[in-house]
């Protein structure tokens, strides 16, 4: 799926050694706003083990994993990601994000939701896409808010990160044929 400035692709292990390099060199960027990662995950074995492991939850519908990729360089600057998939009578789907600091402020992020929101609600006829952010991340919420979630409140002690239970905002945005 291409945007103006980003497309979205699925990773291939092919893309794992960009996609080390990509959480190496962001690693405490990321870290001070992800679930605990362990020494390993800093590792091409362990990258490409994930992206295996994205494929398959690919082919049973539980969760969907792009990589995030400059249009004009081809170069991977983040990964996208739904994950959580629920069918049934909930056909909704937790949304996740990490962005190169170095292209922050592009509005590459804002651009890579739209592109997976549209996937997920024209391909995976999905109801419903949740986001939960730190309260205090502004720049991640303004992605949010600008590609059409709404604020729903907070959930408290929600995911553990660097081993405290951290607050998050909850986000969410409703497919448009379903209102």
């Amino acid at each position: 799926m291409r945007g103006e400035r980003v497309h979205i692709r699925f990773l291939s292990p092919e893309d794992a050694a960009e996609k080390l390099k990509l959480e190496k060199d962001n690693r405490n960027f990321f870290e001070a706003y992800s679930m605990t990662r362990y020494p390993d995950f800093y590792t091409l074995l362990i990258q490409r083990e994930m992206i295996e492991i994205y494929a398959d939850q690919k082919e049973n519908d539980q969760a969907y994993s792009f990589g995030i990729f400059e249009n004009e360089t081809g170069l991977l600057v983040g990964t996208i990601s739904l994950v959580q998939v629920m069918r049934g009578p909930l056909q909704s789907a937790v949304l996740g994000y990490a962005m190169d600091k170095k292209h922050n402020n592009k509005g590459y992020t804002t651009e890579a939701v739209k592109l997976i929101v549209a996937y997920a609600f024209r391909k995976l006829a999905l109801h419903r896409i949740e986001a939960g952010v730190m309260p205090g991340n502004d720049a991640s919420i303004r992605v949010l808010e600008k590609a059409g979630f709404h604020k729903e409140g907070i959930a408290i002690k929600n995911v553990q990160i660097n081993g405290q239970w951290r607050d998050h905002q909850v986000l969410a945005i409703i497919n448009p044929r379903d209102l």
